[in-house]
C-alpha cells in the first residue's frame, strides 16, 4: 500500500490530516447511495490517500482510496439552517448543516473510493444556547467543485 498526504482530483487538490500545509482541503462531503435508492451525504475529515492494487483475472488494477473519519449527525430537528446577514427570511444567504463535532468510531466505512467524494467545505464550530446549557455543533457549508473542461 502507497500512502498519500494529497490527492488532486480533476483540477482540485484535496488534502489530509498528514499534511498540516493542506489540513483545510482535507474537510469533505461524501456521496453515497442507500439500498432504496437514495443519496445520502456525509461529512467527513480525510486522514490519508492510499493506493491498493488488487490482482484480477484480465492483470493488476490499481484503485485510489481515501481513509475519513466520519462526522456523528446532529439531532434531526437541528440538522439544516438558513443564515443571513439581516433577520428577515427573505434574504437567505447559505445552507448551512449542523452535525456533531466527534467522529465515528473508526471502521471499514472510513474505506472508500476517492471518486465518491462530492466536494469540499468548510467548517465552523457553532453553539445553540438554552437558558441552563450550551450545544455545540460543527456547521458544514458546503464548496462547489471546480470543473475545468477544454
Amino acid at each position: 500500500m502507497d500512502k498519500f498526504r494529497r490527492c488532486r482530483i480533476g483540477s482540485e487538490v484535496f488534502g489530509s490530516a498528514l499534511s498540516f500545509r493542506h489540513i483545510k482541503s482535507s474537510y469533505v462531503l461524501a456521496k453515497f447511495i442507500t439500498t432504496d435508492g437514495e443519496v445520502n451525504r456525509y461529512p467527513g475529515q480525510v486522514q490519508y490517500y492510499f493506493k491498493h492494487e488488487i490482482d484480477l483475472p484480465n492483470g493488476p488494477t490499481e484503485h485510489y482510496l481515501a481513509f475519513i473519519r466520519w462526522y456523528r449527525p446532529a439531532d434531526t430537528a437541528n440538522i439544516r439552517y438558513h443564515f443571513s446577514i439581516d433577520d428577515t427570511e427573505e434574504t437567505e444567504t447559505c445552507n448551512v448543516e449542523l452535525w456533531k463535532t466527534d467522529f465515528f468510531p473508526e471502521s471499514r466505512d472510513c474505506i472508500i473510493p476517492v471518486h465518491n467524494i462530492l466536494c469540499q467545505f468548510v467548517p465552523a464550530k457553532y453553539k445553540i444556547s438554552s437558558n441552563r446549557n450550551a450545544t455545540e455543533y460543527l456547521a458544514i457549508n458546503p464548496l462547489n467543485r471546480k470543473f475545468h473542461i477544454r
